[in-house]
């Protein structure tokens, strides 16, 4: 059967497209079964694929790459419309982790391999460090990769009746610390985090879920037997975070504790020495992920190409001044390398845990 066109638009038999694409005409006709992609036909039955179809044959591979079943690609597609721009997004995201995997793993074979030759022994420290690149349990990737993906969907706002709203409106607080304020004016809702000046608007997707225009993020309020949300599910980066409801009066001992520290100005006493050993691991190319919460574990993960170029680039630590407390409750340190001077924010949790790491270039 001959190309066909559409609009302008190169159609392939299904023979072609299968082939181009490296798949098998059983496995589109799979696809189609599961109601993936429903190709055109021609007045012969013959059946056609365009740019849609192939964008979502695109879609499915991708996910397949990242580890998820069919069923699961088949229940997160199916009814849904094309996204590439957010498969690429996740594809990409996923690709350089593999990558920044794999070249830390092979560093420290490497590394383990001169020792031997050299006749020197392997750490137990070095043995545990290559066991857990060879195991790397600790990310369940299909399920990071799921969520990721649905988070990143468009969304499409609906209008609720605003009594709903006020079941929402209090503060609530992660175990690792930040308190977040809920707000409802005029039958719209609004968050505010620690630090922020302004509260953010979210727009509701059914009774229970809001999200976020500006960023792929979602927050939901799980039932409750009298319809009064107890806690505040941020979704976010593949990754649920849940915040406990708490009262004005814990709120605002949190908010008075942290307006202290701003204004005294005690860096945590565990910031400095986590920075400098951050920066000399990211500067040899090993990402320190250890004492970070796994939703910034994963980001540094994702990331650690770009920080390990940028820092690796401005040469050895000169100095490092702590600065001051900054309104969200993070250290802000002043880097200063060889090359260039750099921001650094750090903040923790009440369990030690570090929740925030940022920097840039000083002066923006």
């Amino acid at each position: 059967m001959k190309t066909k066109r559409r609009n302008d638009e190169t159609l392939l038999a299904a023979n072609e497209c299968a082939a181009r694409i490296g798949l098998s005409v059983r496995a589109l006709r799979l696809y189609e079964q599961r109601g993936l992609i429903r190709p055109p036909r021609t007045a012969k039955g013959w059946r056609l694929y365009g740019a849609t179809e192939i964008a979502r044959l695109h879609e499915i591979l991708a996910l397949k790459l990242l580890g998820l079943s069919l069923s699961r690609i088949t229940e997160l597609l199916q009814g849904k419309a094309v996204d590439l721009a957010g498969t690429l997004a996740l594809q990409h995201a996923a690709l350089s982790q593999q990558r920044v995997r794999i070249e830390r793993g092979l560093s420290l074979v490497g590394a383990a391999r001169a020792a031997l030759a050299e006749g020197r022994s392997v750490s137990t420290e070095d043995l545990i460090k290559l066991a857990k690149e060879a195991n790397m349990t600790e990310i369940p990737t299909d399920e990071i990769a799921w969520r990721r993906y649905e988070q990143a969907r468009p969304r499409t706002a609906i209008q609720i009746k605003p009594v709903h709203l006020e079941n929402y409106v209090g503060y609530y607080r992660y175990t690792a610390g930040p308190v977040f304020e809920v707000t409802a004016k005029e039958g719209r809702l609004f968050i505010r985090g620690p630090g922020d000046d302004v509260a953010v608007e979210v727009f509701a997707e059914s009774e229970r879920t809001f999200f976020r225009k500006a960023a792929p993020v979602q927050v939901s309020f799980p039932a409750t037997a009298n319809g009064l949300a107890n806690e505040l599910v941020l979704h976010t980066n593949g990754h649920e975070r849940r915040a406990i409801r708490i009262d004005a009066d814990e709120a605002m001992k949190a908010a008075e504790a942290l307006d202290a520290r701003i204004k005294s100005g005690p860096p945590n006493p565990h910031s400095e020495a986590t920075l400098r050993h951050l920066i000399s691991e990211y500067q040899s190319g090993r990402p320190c992920v250890d004492r970070m919460t796994p939703e910034l574990a994963q980001a540094v993960r994702e990331q650690f190409d770009a920080v390990y170029a940028n820092l690796a680039a401005r040469g050895p630590l000169r100095t490092l001044q702590f600065r001051r407390v900054g309104a969200g409750g993070h250290d802000v340190y002043k880097a200063a390398f060889d090359t260039g001077v750099l921001k650094f924010r750090i903040a923790w949790s009440e369990e030690s845990k570090i929740i925030g790491l940022r920097y840039r270039d000083y002066n923006s």
